[in-house]
C-alpha cells in the first residue's frame, strides 16, 4: 500500500482512493469495515459519508424543532411531547412561545415529582373547561401517576373539552411513560447544541442589550466576565464528549446553572466595590455547577477550569482564551449584535487546545463514539449463522477453546500451610484473599462452561442466563455471569481470557516461588488490600500506628529485568499505563504526549512508606490511578469511585492545573 493510503492523514478511505484494483472491487461499505481496522476513529465520519450518499443530507445533521409548526398541526386531544435528551431544557423555548402565541399569562406549569400527582390533575381538569395550557415536566420522575395521566388523556372527549385546550409534556425515555400517550401525540426531541460556537449562540441569543447594560457602574467588566462565564459553560459541556479525560462521569450541566451564574454575577458586581472573584468562584464552581458534581476529581477539575474564567486577566478587551487566539474578548463598547457576529464567525469544529486537552483527545473521543456505534450495531445483528458456519457451532467451538485455556483453581489448603497468617508479613494474607477471590471466578467459568456445553447438546435445560451467556460468547464480550463475579475489566473476550490467565499466573508464580521482588498491580482483583497490607507491614515493624503511615513515590530509572530485589521497605509496582501524557525517560518528569500514542506504560514505581508525611507542594502531579479506562464507579464510603485506587504523587515540571485539565490519570488495565 503507497504512503497515502497508509497513513491516511486524516481523510476518509470513502474520499481517498485505495491503491491498485481495491478502489473497484470493495463497495462504499466494504471499505468502511476495512477503515475501522486502520483507523477506528475515522469510522462515524465515513458513516456519515455513506448515510449522506445514500439517503441524503438530511439525516445526519440535526433538525431544530419548530413549535409553531408542532402547535399547527395540534389539537385539544393531541398531547405535546418534548423526548428530553441530556444539557436540554424546552421550558425557556416553550415560554418564549407561549408569550408569542398571547398565552403566557394562560400557561400554568408543574414540575411533577412526589405529591403533586392530585395538584396536576386539578390543573388539567382545569384548564380543560377554561381553555388554557397546561405544562407538564419531567414525567419520568413520577411513574407512580403515570396510569393517571394516561386515564387523563384518554378521558378528553373533543366535543366538550375547549378548543385552545393544550397538554405539553416533557420526560426522559422511560418504560413507565403511557405507550398510549407516545401513539396518540406529537413528539418532539431538542438535541443538545454540539461544539463551542452552537453552545455560545444559544446563550448569547437569549440575551439583549438592555440585559448587556443593566450592570450599573461596572458594564465593561459585567461584559467581559459574562462571556467568560459563557465559555466556560460551553467549556464544561463540551468536555464530556472526551469521556474520562473530560470528566469521570458526564454531568447533566443545564442552561438553568448558567442563568443563575448570570444572575448571580450581576449581582455581586452591583453590591461588592471590588470585583469578588472568590465569591464568584465558590457560587459558580462549588454550588452551581459544583452542586451537581459527586466525584472529587471531577470537582478539582470544574474549580481548576473555573481559574481561567473568573480572573482579572480576562477584564483585558485583548485576553485570549487559548494560544491558538481563536476565542478572545471583545472590546467593552462592543453591543449585543457584535457579540452575535463573534460567536457566528467562530469554528465549527472545537480544538482540544480550548480544553487544555491533547490533540490526542480528539482520537480518544472519535474511537468511543466508534465503538459506541458498533455495540449498538452489534445488538441488531441477525443470530443465525457467522462466516458460513452454523452459530451453535461457532459458540461450541469457543466454549471448548477457552474451557481448554482457563486455569483450575488453585488449591488453598497448601497455599495456607505455606503461607501462614504471620503478624509480621501481612502480604501472606492478602495472597490467600486473592486466590479465594480468583478461586470464585475461576470455578463459576468452568461450571457455566460445562453447563453450557451440556445444554447444547440437549443434556440439560438451556436457561435464560446460560441462552444469554452464548450470546456473549458470539459477540465476543465477557459473559454478564463471570463479569459478576471478576474483577472491572472493558476488554473484549478474547483479551479478558489471556488477561485472566496472566493474573492467575501471577499469583501462582507467588505460590511457587515466594514474594515477588515487584508486584504487578494490575494482577491484583482487589489492589487496595495489598497497598494497606504494605503499609501494615512498615507500621508493624516500626511499631508506629498505621493511621500516620502514608506512602511516598519514586519513579525508578532501572528497567525491570534489571530489579531483582525487593526493597527493604515498601514495595516495587509495575503494570501502570499513563493516559493524557506520557512519562519522559530522559527528562525524569511527566511529559507531553506523541501524536496518535494514546497511552504509555509507567516504569516501576516505589512505594515508599514514612511516618507524619508532608506532601511536597511543587514539582509533582497529583495523579489519580484507576482500575480500567472508564474511572466511574459507585461511590464508596470514602467519598471516592469504586474504580479509584490511590493517589501517586507523579515528578512534574510543570504546574498541576495543567496535567489537571489535560485529565491525566494512571490506568491498571487498558480496554485491549
Amino acid at each position: 500500500m503507497d504512503k497515502p493510503g497508509l497513513r491516511l492523514c486524516g481523510w476518509l478511505i470513502l474520499s481517498a482512493h485505495l491503491p491498485q484494483e481495491w478502489t473497484n472491487r470493495l463497495d462504499d461499505f466494504q471499505k468502511i469495515m476495512f477503515l475501522k481496522c486502520i483507523r477506528p476513529d475515522k469510522v462515524t465520519n465515513a458513516m456519515q459519508d455513506f448515510v449522506s450518499h445514500n439517503l441524503g443530507q438530511k439525516f445526519i445533521e440535526p433538525q431544530t424543532a419548530d413549535l409553531h409548526l408542532v402547535f399547527r398541526d395540534s389539537s385539544a386531544t393531541t398531547p405535546l411531547i418534548f423526548v428530553l435528551s441530556v444539557g436540554t431544557d424546552p421550558a425557556a423555548d416553550l415560554y418564549k412561545f407561549a408569550e408569542e402565541m398571547k398565552f403566557a399569562k394562560r400557561l400554568n406549569t408543574i414540575s411533577l415529582g412526589q405529591g403533586q400527582g392530585p395538584r396536576a390533575e386539578a390543573m388539567m381538569r382545569a384548564a380543560m373547561e377554561k381553555g388554557q395550557w397546561v405544562f407538564f415536566q419531567n414525567c419520568h420522575l413520577s411513574p407512580s401517576w403515570m396510569p393517571t395521566l394516561e386515564r387523563l388523556v384518554e378521558q378528553v372527549d373533543p366535543d366538550h373539552v375547549h378548543k385552545d385546550f393544550r397538554l405539553w409534556l416533557t420526560s426522559m425515555p422511560s418504560p413507565q411513560f403511557p405507550v398510549m400517550i407516545l401513539q396518540n401525540g406529537s413528539k418532539m426531541t431538542v438535541e443538545p447544541p454540539r461544539g463551542i460556537k452552537a453552545n455560545l449562540l444559544r446563550s448569547y441569543v437569549t440575551l439583549n442589550d438592555d440585559f448587556l447594560t443593566s450592570c450599573t457602574g461596572k458594564v465593561d467588566e459585567f461584559k467581559h466576565l459574562l462571556l467568560s462565564l459563557c465559555l466556560f459553560h460551553a467549556v464544561l459541556l463540551e468536555r464530556r464528549k472526551f469521556g474520562p479525560l473530560g470528566f469521570n462521569i458526564p454531568y447533566e450541566f443545564t442552561d438553568g446553572d448558567l442563568r443563575i451564574c448570570m444572575s448571580q454575577l450581576r449581582m455581586f458586581l452591583m453590591e461588592y466595590t471590588e470585583i469578588a472573584y472568590k465569591v464568584l468562584k465558590y457560587t459558580a464552581g462549588e454550588i452551581n455547577y459544583g452542586g451537581r458534581v459527586t466525584d472529587d476529581w471531577d470537582r478539582r477539575c470544574v474549580m481548576n477550569v473555573l481559574d481561567d474564567f473568573y480572573a482579572p486577566k480576562v477584564l483585558d478587551s485583548n485576553y485570549c482564551y487559548d494560544e491558538s487566539q481563536i476565542y478572545h474578548q471583545l472590546p467593552p463598547t462592543s453591543e449585543h449584535p457584535a457579540y452575535l457576529a463573534y460567536v457566528r464567525s467562530l469554528p465549527i469544529n472545537d480544538t482540544p487546545e480550548i480544553f487544555g486537552l491533547h490533540d490526542n483527545a480528539n482520537i480518544t473521543f472519535a474511537q468511543n463514539e466508534t465503538y459506541r456505534t458498533l455495540n449498538d450495531l452489534l445488538e441488531l445483528q441477525p443470530k443465525t449463522a457467522a462466516a458460513g458456519e452454523n452459530r451453535d457451532v461457532v459458540i461450541e467451538k469457543l466454549a471448548k477453546d477457552v474451557l481448554s485455556r482457563v486455569p483450575k483453581p488453585i488449591p488453598l489448603a497448601p497455599v495456607m500451610e505455606k503461607y501462614p497468617v504471620l503478624y509480621e508479613q501481612s502480604m501472606n494474607t492478602v495472597l490467600t484473599q486473592e486466590i479465594i477471590r480468583y478461586n470464585k471466578l475461576l470455578n463459576v467459568i468452568h461450571t457455566s462452561l460445562q453447563e453450557l456445553l451440556k445444554a447444547m447438546k440437549g443434556l440439560v435445560v438451556l436457561s435464560q442466563a446460560l441462552e444469554e451467556m452464548s450470546k456473549s460468547l458470539f459477540n465476543n464480550s465477557v459473559p454478564v455471569m463471570w463479569s459478576k463475579a471478576a474483577y472491572p475489566s472493558l476488554k473484549p473476550l478474547a483479551s479478558w481470557v489471556t488477561d485472566l490467565i496472566q493474573r492467575v499466573e501471577f499469583v501462582q508464580t507467588w505460590v511457587d516461588n515466594g514474594i515477588p521482588p515487584i508486584f504487578w498491580i494490575s494482577g491484583f482483583f482487589f489492589p487496595q488490600a495489598f497497598l494497606t497490607g504494605t503499609l501494615q507491614n512498615y507500621a508493624r515493624k516500626f511499631v508506629v500506628s498505621i493511621d500516620t503511615v502514608s506512602f511516598g513515590f519514586q519513579v525508578m530509572k532501572q528497567a525491570v529485568k534489571d530489579i531483582t530485589h525487593a526493597p527493604t521497605d515498601g514495595c516495587y509496582i509495575r503494570g501502570l499505563y499513563v493516559e493524557g501524557a506520557r512519562w519522559d525517560q530522559a527528562a525524569h518528569v511527566l511529559g507531553e504526549s506523541r501524536p496518535k500514542e494514546l497511552f504509555t506504560e509507567m516504569p516501576v514505581i516505589w512505594l515508599q512508606p514514612e511516618q507524619n508525611r508532608q506532601v511536597p507542594t511543587s514539582g509533582i502531579y497529583m495523579c489519580p490511578v484507576y482500575k480500567t479506562l472508564t474511572r466511574a464507579g459507585t461511590l464508596s464510603t470514602t467519598g471516592h469511585s469504586t474504580n479509584f485506587v490511590f493517589t501517586i504523587e507523579v515528578p512534574s515540571s510543570k504546574p498541576q492545573k495543567y496535567w489537571i485539565k489535560r485529565g491525566v490519570a494512571l490506568i491498571c488495565a487498558l480496554n485491549y
